[in-house]
């Protein structure tokens, strides 16, 4: 029953993933954006497609500025930026760990530097750095905390997952095989909805992007939560150091008390 439930979900991930490649060119939406609801869509399947329907496809023409503005669609779009990029690291770190044979916490920590890694320094920091004038330096420091703070609480709903993968299907899990593939979609799709979260509070205290809007004939629509991002906090009080370090403290606790879990969960 598990393969028929795999293959299905497969083949709708194509389906979907087709669809959002070919109908999200005539969004008007930041390339980078674009690239990242592709993406999320190749993890999460129909799932994805559903949220780039909902949340960032435009209803009518003219209408995407409006549309994007909505709190919940600035948060979509920021934890969409957050998975997108790190999930293609760790992945990599997965597949590599798989096929070394690295034992529970090497495979978690080159999974995190991995993802940590590709996430802030290509999909936040270099794609981004227009928001803060260009410099990549200076989008590689407004961009640390942010991502740190939502990488912790991807990786939590991960590695959870995929300790729990492991112990139902009963063997470690091999990229050779299709199973592995369908724990990690899920295990990305649990790590987006922790992350929704943390995001939420990013984007309200300006410190996270969240939707754009990119005109052919004219310069990019920045939302308000998009233009707090800009500048640190344009029209909002940046919030306290102590929060933002309570914040990290929180994000690494649970992130540590998942990898504890996941280790007892699979007897590592």
């Amino acid at each position: 029953m598990l393969n028929g439930v795999m293959l299905l979900w497969f083949l709708l991930t194509a389906a979907s993933a087709l669809f959002v490649a070919l109908d999200i060119i005539s969004t008007p939406e930041s390339p980078v954006l674009k690239w990242g609801f592709i993406l999320l869509t190749a993890y999460t399947g129909p799932i994805g497609a559903f949220l780039y329907v909902l949340g960032c496809r435009e209803p009518l023409p003219g209408l995407h500025e409006r549309y994007v503005a909505a709190r919940w669609r600035q948060v979509l779009g920021s934890t969409m930026h957050c998975v997108a990029g790190d999930g293609i690291g760790i992945l990599a770190g997965a597949v590599i760990a798989s096929f070394l044979t690295l034992p529970h916490l090497a495979d978690v920590a080159l999974e995190y530097l991995l993802g940590f890694g590709f996430g802030w320094s290509i999909f936040q920091a270099l794609f981004m750095r227009g928001m803060v004038g260009g410099s990549y330096r200076k989008s590689l420091t407004s961009t640390f905390i942010p991502e740190f703070l939502s990488m912790n609480v991807l990786m939590t709903g991960m590695v959870l997952t995929v300790a729990l993968g492991r112990m139902l299907i009963g063997r470690p899990l091999n990229p050779l095989a299709p199973d592995f593939w369908f724990v990690m979609s899920v295990a990305l799709l649990v790590g987006f909805v922790l992350a929704y979260p943390m995001n939420w509070w990013l984007v309200a205290k300006g410190l996270k992007h969240g939707m754009m809007t990119v005109r052919p004939s004219g310069p990019v629509e920045k939302e308000p939560a998009a233009e707090a991002h800009l500048d640190h906090g344009m029209g909002l009080e940046p919030p306290p150091k102590v929060r933002v370090a309570s914040m990290a403290a929180f994000s690494v606790a649970v992130f540590a008390l998942a990898i504890w879990l996941a280790t007892t969960i699979g007897g590592a």
